[in-house]
């Protein structure tokens, strides 16, 4: 799990990890804001990093959400994300295996996430993982307009 002293690094992964999704640019004040819901009581999200001999490689990051069709809880997978270096050496699937823990430990039975259409690495991997795949379109909603 993510440890305060991680967060600085953790920001440039995240950062890196919008540019790979093609996002747009991130506002100031991450780090404090990523402080906030990791680390005060009880977090509100959840970090999992893997760390590399030159600092950290990938991280993942995920919430407890709820289904209304379950009327149960599930853990939201928001992202995973792996430097293009440490990309097919095992570190995707231990940090996927972390967050099955992770589900575990907060009760629930069932991880839920999603991925660019057009990222055929990241499905590819989540397949040979066991996820099965399902048709929705991801909307995003500003309401300070």
């Amino acid at each position: 799990m993510a440890r305060p002293d991680d967060l600085a690094e953790l920001e440039l992964l995240i950062r890196e990890h919008a540019l790979f999704e093609r996002a747009a640019p991130i506002d100031g004040g991450l780090v404090a804001r990523l402080e906030s819901l990791l680390f005060s009581p009880p977090p509100r999200l959840h970090a999992i990093v893997a760390e590399g001999d030159g600092g950290l490689d990938g991280y993942a990051t995920a919430s407890l959400e709820v289904s209304t069709w379950r009327a149960s809880h599930f853990l939201h997978l928001d992202c995973l994300y792996l430097r293009p270096g440490a990309r097919g050496a095992g570190i995707g699937r231990r940090i996927l295996d972390r967050v099955r823990v992770l589900a575990l430990e907060l009760g629930v039975a069932e991880v839920q996430w999603q991925t660019p259409d057009w990222n055929d690495d990241a499905v590819r991997f989540y397949e040979r993982q066991g996820a099965v795949y399902r048709d929705k379109k991801r909307f995003t909603l500003d309401v300070t307009r």
